[in-house]
């Protein structure tokens, strides 16, 4: 049976995860011999929701399913389990069956000697180059548990960082959406009747008047050919912005932008310090670690930044030279903080703290960026409602004008 635990060592420390037992005898049993005492326990049945077997189907793995599977496995592994007995386990407690089939492939691989790390290699859509980089150091060093504990923070950590920043955006995105539900509404049953009224006296109508009625009855007339016209402009925008000369373009803009701009470096700043620090920490060697880094960046103008510190490593160079360079990019306490580790020989330390504080100034940002944003969507919806409203009553005037 498969058990939902809670336990504590006499040091202290807790954990809460899960662990196959005949019994719950059997389950105290085995924690005491890793040196925990049962606090609690509960049986894991199977469960299964609609959204699990949609992500199932499609092979999706959330970000959620692998900070649980990182986490649970350091605790499994700590407390004395196989490795594939621990995989086997987490295999039938997830409810995505598409990752349970991959967790089954890492058993299956271990089975046959391969390591953790080679057989996660094989599905890099799932394990990433620094979840499988700070696995292997985990290995070769003989704490495992401990780099799969770091692996399954740093996801959480750049899980949070992230779910801050759409947390932010949702307000402004839902004004917005409403925005355009109401637009298409007007167009669609008030444009038509004031239409009709202009078309019976026969004035002649200004230019944004036109361009209304030019859109309603592209709305009402042909509203499949409209459909087609708007899922092109937004596929070939989605597929522009995926495009390498896209995500340049779109870099450079968010980088400029005057609200949105601050908030990307200190993004940028927080995923940087965080990686470094974690793959540092782990055991990697600073160009490796400088090399996963950069991969985990999606700004192009970060990436290059990296590429230039990897450059000047080969050369002999410290590593923060790059970063007080590129100060248009990065805060200048990124480098000078670097350059304290560099010195002391904390380095790992040093990004460490780097992160922690510009998450937390990310965590700032984003709850300011709503209040600053809603006066700005107040003027632009306030624009865009008094641009409708004179195009349809400038018209209106000249009728009574005329009469």
């Amino acid at each position: 049976m498969l058990y939902q635990f809670q336990a504590k060592k006499i040091s202290g420390e807790e954990i809460n995860s899960l662990m196959e037992a005949s019994d719950k005898t059997d389950l105290a049993h085995r924690l005491r011999e890793s040196g925990f005492v049962l606090i609690s326990a509960k049986e894991q049945k199977e469960k299964s929701s609609v959204s699990a077997n949609f992500l199932s189907k499609l092979g999706f793995v959330a970000t959620a399913d692998k900070i649980m599977f990182a986490k649970n496995l350091a605790v499994m592994i700590e407390a004395g389990l196989p490795i594939t007995r621990a995989l086997e386990i987490l295999s039938r407690q997830t409810n995505n069956k598409a990752f349970g089939s991959k967790i089954i492939a890492l058993m299956e691989d271990a089975r046959r000697g391969d390591p953790l790390s080679e057989a996660m290699k094989k599905h890099p859509k799932i394990f990433s180059k620094l979840f499988v980089a700070m696995v292997k150091t985990g290995e070769e060093s003989g704490r495992l548990s401990e780099a799969l504990k770091m692996a399954g923070q740093q996801l959480e950590k750049d899980y949070v960082l992230m779910k801050r920043v759409k947390g932010a955006m949702m307000y402004p995105s839902i004004i917005l959406a409403a925005m355009i539900l109401i637009g298409i509404f007007m167009f669609i049953y008030v444009v038509p009747t004031l239409v009709s009224t202009f078309k019976e006296i026969n004035i002649e109508l200004p230019l944004s008047t036109k361009v209304i009625i030019f859109l309603s009855d592209s709305i009402t007339n042909h509203t499949l050919l409209f459909i087609l016209f708007l899922l092109a402009v937004v596929f070939s925008g989605i597929f522009f912005f995926r495009s390498e000369k896209g995500k340049i373009v779109l870099g450079n803009v968010l980088i400029k932008l005057p609200l949105i701009s601050p908030v990307v470096k200190k993004i940028n700043s927080a995923r940087t310090s965080r990686t470094l620090a974690s793959l540092i920490s782990s055991g990697v060697n600073v160009i490796e670690a400088l090399a996963i880094t950069r991969e985990v960046l999606q700004n192009k103008n970060y990436k290059e930044v990296l590429t230039l510190a990897i450059s000047d490593v080969q050369k002999g160079a410290p590593v923060s030279g790059s970063f007080k360079s590129a100060s248009k990019l990065y805060p200048v306490l990124m480098g000078e903080m670097i350059a304290v580790g560099e010195e002391t020989g904390k380095i790992a330390e040093m990004l460490e703290r780097l992160a922690v504080f510009y998450e937390d100034e990310v965590s700032e940002a984003t709850k300011n960026m709503t209040t600053i944003i809603e006066p700005i969507l107040m003027i632009f919806i306030g624009a865009a409602v008094g641009f409708f409203a004179l195009s349809m009553i400038r018209p209106m005037y000249s009728m009574m004008n005329g009469i």
